[in-house]
């Protein structure tokens, strides 16, 4: 049957844009190699079998929104493409919140629905052999551009499903960036520098979104050309500029429970690859042990974080993470093993405002009676001069 075209102003745009994307979905469901970028001839051509005629330019708007929905995140990816948004908080299909300069600000975004949150997660990790459903009400995904991607559903979720996606700058930071920016002084940075080429063993300590990555970062950048890395993340976050770095990923059990392989096993394993340099994105469980015994066998001048509220706090935490080995040493034998290993503790502070920083320096030895004996090296202000070690 012939329908008369009609401009956009005759029309209710919403309901032309539903029309034409059941019209896409029923179209491409037949065309499992459609790419995005052929979808504005598919959107012309769906437009116009329902009766429409729009300018190019609506016509490349709608083809944005539709691929946006068919092929990611909807409206959310129009946050991920913001270079300003740093983290992407939806709690809840009504209530969604960003991150930008260190702040949190609410978006103005809607997502329609629970269902609707639930089918876009369920698009972007189908691909990656993962699922999200009742049975599996948590996941965990790296998105295509890097971002790394966290869903839970209900009923663990009460306010409906809840995403959170963490966004990761494109270029890494240089040291002079985080210099300019007042995340290091020079003085640090230069220390920093001539702590990683002579071989110190460096942990980086601070709480969530502290700024612990972006600083491993830059500690790899300083890493000799002639030498040979090895990287295990549980997520890839890392981004090395090094002529000879192999990257390590985690994977978690697959649908049936089996599959899994840990950042334990990816450390086990790294020693056989004839690393010159270690770098484990983050430490929190048993792998610890294995990190340690790296650096103590031949591995000195190895990389990790950990999250943590001050520098004596990570090394107890570190002790709690080596006893979930099940290897059966004790606390004073432990201890040794960390003072004996790791020569610095770099301790990162977020503050209310946003603003990442280097607290404090730390050099790490054996103390009396068995404890740690921390020292001081270098501040970043008088409150973390204060700070207790």
């Amino acid at each position: 049957m012939q329908t008369t075209a009609t401009q956009p102003a005759e029309a209710d745009t919403s309901e032309v844009r539903e029309l034409v994307r059941r019209r896409l979905l029923d179209a491409l469901a037949g065309k499992p190699g459609c790419r995005s970028e052929d979808l504005d001839h598919h959107v012309e051509e769906a437009l116009l079998a329902e009766g429409y005629i729009w300018p190019g330019s609506m016509v490349r708007r709608l083809s944005r929104e539709l691929t946006d929905e068919l092929f990611g995140l909807g409206p959310l990816e129009a946050l991920l493409r913001d270079p300003g948004v740093t983290e992407i908080m939806v709690n809840g299909p009504d209530r969604v919140f960003i991150e930008r300069d260190g702040c949190l600000e609410e978006a103005r975004v809607g997502l329609e629905g629970d269902c609707r949150v639930v089918e876009l997660v369920r698009r972007v990790i189908g691909p990656l052999n993962l699922r999200l459903d009742e049975n599996s009400p948590m996941v965990d995904a790296r998105l295509p551009d890097g971002s790394r991607l966290n869903a839970v559903i209900p009923p663990l979720c009460l306010n409906g499903p809840t995403v959170t996606i963490r966004k990761f700058r494109e270029a890494r930071f240089t040291a002079a960036e985080l210099v300019e920016l007042g995340t290091l002084t020079s003085e640090m940075a230069s220390f920093l520098e001539q702590s990683v080429r002579h071989r110190a063993s460096i942990l980086v300590s601070g709480g969530t979104s502290s700024g612990k990555t972006t600083l491993l970062n830059v500690l790899s950048s300083f890493i000799p050309r002639g030498e040979r890395l090895i990287t295990i993340e549980d997520a890839a976050e890392l981004r090395i500029e090094h002529p000879h770095v192999v990257s390590l990923e985690s994977r978690p059990a697959n649908i049936e429970g089996r599959g899994e392989v840990t950042v334990r096993d990816l450390v086990r394993n790294a020693l056989r690859m004839r690393p010159d340099r270690i770098v484990v994105g983050e430490v929190r469980g048993p792998e610890a042990l294995d990190m340690l015994q790296a650096m103590n066998t031949g591995h000195p001048g190895s990389l990790s974080t950990a999250h943590a509220n001050s520098p004596r706090d990570l090394l107890y935490r570190l002790e709690t993470m080596v006893m979930m080995s099940d290897v059966g040493l004790d606390v004073p034998g432990v201890r040794r093993q960390i003072a004996s290993a790791v020569d610095l503790v770099v301790h990162m502070e977020r503050s209310a405002g946003g603003r990442r920083a280097v607290a404090v320096i730390a050099g790490l030895s054996p103390g009396d009676g068995g404890d740690y004996s921390l020292e001081r090296i270098l501040s970043s202000d008088a409150a973390s001069r204060e700070m207790t070690l």
